[in-house]
């Protein structure tokens, strides 16, 4: 089992790509796990599922463009005080045939045979601008 999440704000994998870093160097400084952490307010049902291969998703500008493997789920405190979750992942990002989502709040479960594919042997491409990736992938050139 898979998540699909909203990466507001962000432009690009690029863009999502920076902000892991930074948010990976701020753990490695307070001696915490080198990974990427995100803290959503609701703790998944399907924990197990998630932690036997899942990942999460990211949505970029109306497509899912990337996906950080999932490597821990841990019960935290949100800003204000409140049970929340922690989604630790590998700081790697991996790119992924873009798939269009409409906009949603919070998370979504995806299901494994509803996830789009790795791009694989993409090189540099993956810098390629969005729409020109989309148009490569809608013609099969991936």
């Amino acid at each position: 089992m898979h998540l699909q999440k909203l990466s507001v704000g962000t432009a690009s994998i690029e863009g999502l790509q920076k902000w892991q870093i930074t948010m990976v160097a701020r753990r490695k400084s307070r001696g915490l796990l080198p990974c990427h952490e995100h803290v959503t307010r609701m703790f998944p049902k399907q924990k197990d599922a998630l932690l036997d291969g899942g990942s999460i998703y990211w949505v970029i500008k109306g497509q899912i463009l990337c996906r950080n493997k999932i490597i821990g789920l841990e019960e935290t405190r949100n800003g204000q005080g409140l049970k929340a979750c922690s989604i630790l992942m590998e700081p790697k990002l991996i790119p992924v045939q873009p798939a269009p989502r409409r906009a949603f709040q919070g998370w979504r479960y995806l299901k494994p045979e509803d996830a789009p594919k790795d791009l694989v042997g993409i090189g540099e491409a993956e810098d390629l601008p969005r729409e020109l990736m989309v148009k490569l992938v809608n013609i099969g050139a991936w």
